[in-house]
């Protein structure tokens, strides 16, 4: 059995050297990653194979992955020796291997060794992925099958905040799963591009769409308007994807990242490093009752689904309505997060375009 899935991972390492193609026999529309591994193609990231396929569904290696790392960071693939006893100048994959190394990307085990045909984990492909993407904020990963001791388990906990990966739909992340070339294409789209981040969302998510721009009518402030973008923070160190909410009012830009976990949406603050409560709990159920936080204690609880809500934008017929205490009501949608909130007052706060 180990000769048999050497051979398919040294089949699956020649064929990352053949030319990107445009299409591929093997790849139908229908397919899953199909924009995902397209757009890699497209960039010249992901080669298909002479053949005419590009084999979605076959193991990624080692090697593999410090290649198509290698070419996205415009590494130097120049073949040379390493640092590692079983990657030599021979081999065609030595260049972007000693090159990510010394970059930082990817590191080899104990014994020296950095094993290039072996085939990578999900866990060790979040390790990579957290090295290569700036990560705005850390968050705890709330996996059923990741637990602190793990080596990959702040990784994994870095590209949820990003946006990369939201898991299974039976809340696990599966670390020590091999990854498929169409996987590990779709982690690496995500990480470029906010419209392939749109896939890192739970069923039935409450997060913005990340290719749209979202005004709101603030009443305080007057107008603001979020948009999702690549954002640098004050030392010029690159902060990555963030929510740019801008109130020309103040001239004043605030970032924030939405991050949801199988238990809430949360709102959270790169600059500041800090997050803010719950905004809203899941599963999504009347009754539910839920606190900003510890220190203030201020109870919101669920009070009704599927209700109407007017904006400026649209009106909405699948609103989920949150009481909070003093008297404020906040309405969210899927989709579109917050659209609504008011106070005995009237309205304070509501969306009033998207585009």
């Amino acid at each position: 059995m180990k000769k048999v899935i050497t051979g398919i991972v040294l089949v699956l390492f020649m064929g990352i050297w053949s030319s990107p193609a445009s299409a591929a026999s093997d790849l139908p529309a229908s397919h899953g990653f199909y924009d995902e591994i397209t757009y890699l193609m497209e960039q010249e990231i992901l080669g298909g194979y002479p053949d005419g396929t590009v084999r979605p569904n076959v193991i990624v290696s080692r090697a593999e992955a410090a290649i198509m790392i290698g070419r996205m960071e415009e590494l130097d693939g120049t073949q040379r020796d390493s640092r590692f006893s079983d990657v030599t100048k021979g081999q065609k994959a030595s260049g972007y291997i000693a090159e990510a190394q010394a970059a930082g990307y990817i590191n080899g085990y104990p014994n020296g060794t950095f094993r290039p045909y072996a085939p990578i984990t999900r866990g060790d492909m979040a390790i990579i992925l957290s090295r290569v993407f700036p990560t705005p904020f850390s968050i705890t990963a709330d996996f059923t099958d990741v637990s602190p001791n793990m080596q990959a388990y702040e990784a994994i906990s870095d590209i949820l905040a990003a946006n990369i990966t939201i898991g299974y739909a039976n809340h696990t992340f599966q670390p020590y799963t091999h990854v498929t070339r169409g996987q590990f294409a779709a982690f690496l789209a995500r990480g470029l591009e906010p419209e392939f981040k749109n896939d890192a969302r739970m069923a039935h998510s409450y997060m913005k769409d990340k290719t749209k721009s979202y005004t709101y009518n603030t009443g305080t402030h007057g107008l603001e308007t979020h948009t999702f973008r690549y954002e640098d923070g004050p030392a010029n160190e690159p902060i990555g994807y963030i929510w740019a909410r801008e109130v020309p009012s103040i001239k004043e830009t605030y970032l924030y990242g939405e991050v949801e976990t199988r238990k809430q949406l949360i709102l959270a603050h790169p600059i500041m490093d800090v997050f803010d409560p719950p905004i809203l709990a899941y599963p999504i159920k009347v009754g539910t009752t839920y606190s900003l936080d510890n220190v203030h204690d201020v109870t919101h609880t669920i009070t009704a689904v599927g209700v109407t809500v007017e904006t400026p934008y649209r009106t909405f017929t699948n609103g989920v309505e949150v009481t909070v205490e003093f008297g404020y009501k906040e309405y969210f949608v899927e989709g579109f997060g917050k659209v609504k909130t008011v106070n005995k007052n009237g309205t304070i706060f509501e969306l009033i375009n998207v585009e």
